[in-house]
């Protein structure tokens, strides 16, 4: 027996991953893209577009070329997604590499991907470089701060290189290359097309609808599949504004929730136990929650029920999918019957 979907079906989005995510930048302008839940610095949908068209053209004009691996080696911040989208409009596809890797996990991810640029953070430049010694054929080791002797992205803004011209084959050409888990074995590159990723953003819009006036916290790495599209990619294809941590530190958390009047949270089961359990908790104003959604992993329904009860909200809502499929297959809508 057949079954039909009450959702409308959803053709195939034939369009690059920078294109498919930013083609709306500047329809929402200053609206701000990108907060520093640290600092506060901010990037706008304006600035996002320009900086990320800048950074492409510097990264062309230093040599990278369409089909070249960039590797992105970072802990999350704003820089993150305007680096990642320089690098597909440049051409390149992008593997993500765990900021905690040893220099010998992330050299065995540079040759196994055939990485030859690395972008790197100066707290993590010793194990970037030392990777790259590893593995050889790195042609530069580029810093999204400062560190001497390393250009960094930040001087790439005041490039005046032509903006790269190539065309890009969304369901040919690899946009990025995350590593499984490895829970079968050895970790492994899944080479996800511009058009597979754009897709699966679009089969998700129906069922967590976001846009303009949405605030989402990015405490989930980026370089994992479900923070870079839930986090990343998800809400910056249509104008909510991402508040970034670099890591899940509970006092921290929380008081970017309060501080940002955060209405959307994304995350794990142990972020859940601790909603649901920690006293700090009760420290903080989360009223502006409005919704949670858990992944990575099974949620017992009790502890759901009890993250939800002491939050005042709709059940925690599940996810599921995989890196293969870029990543959702499964989640509950927002507008699920409770």
């Amino acid at each position: 027996m057949a079954f039909q979907s009450e959702y409308a079906s959803v053709e195939p989005v034939e369009l690059p991953i920078h294109e498919a995510v930013l083609g709306r930048a500047a329809e929402y302008g200053e609206t701000p893209a990108l907060i520093d839940g640290t600092n506060g610095d901010t990037i706008t949908y304006a600035q996002l577009d320009v900086f990320h068209r800048r950074i492409a053209a510097a990264l062309a004009e230093a040599g990278l070329r369409q089909g070249d691996v960039l590797a992105l080696h970072s802990p999350n911040t704003i820089a993150y997604p305007v680096v990642f989208y320089a690098a597909t409009r440049a051409g390149a596809s992008v593997t993500t590499i765990h900021p905690l890797s040893t220099a010998e996990e992330f050299a065995k991810q540079l040759a196994d991907s055939s990485a030859r640029w690395i972008v790197t953070v100066s707290p993590l430049l010793g194990v970037a470089r030392r990777a790259a010694e590893l593995v050889g054929g790195i042609k530069e080791i580029f810093v999204c701060d400062i560190a001497e002797g390393h250009r960094s992205v930040l001087d790439m803004l005041a490039s005046t290189a032509p903006e790269p011209a190539l065309t890009i084959d969304p369901s040919e050409d690899i946009a990025a290359l995350p590593y499984s888990s490895g829970t079968t074995g050895v970790p492994k590159g899944v080479m996800l097309t511009h058009r597979s990723i754009a897709t699966n953003l679009a089969q998700l819009d129906p069922f967590i609808p976001m846009g303009p006036g949405d605030r989402i916290l990015a405490v989930l790495p980026f370089f994992h599949i479900y923070g870079l599209t839930a986090l990343m990619n998800a809400p910056l294809r249509n104008g909510a504004t991402v508040v970034v941590l670099p890591r899940f530190e509970l006092d921290q958390f929380l008081g970017a929730i309060q501080k940002h009047r955060i209405n959307g949270l994304y995350v794990a089961p142990p972020i859940v136990l601790a909603l649901a359990k920690h006293p700090a908790v009760a420290k903080y104003d989360l009223s502006c929650l409005e919704y949670i959604v858990s992944a990575a992993a099974p949620l017992d329904a009790a502890l759901a029920q009890a993250c939800s009860s002491r939050l005042g909200l709709p059940p925690v809502l599940q996810a599921y999918g995989m890196t293969e499929l870029s990543p959702g297959t499964h989640v509950v809508p927002r507008n699920a019957p409770h």
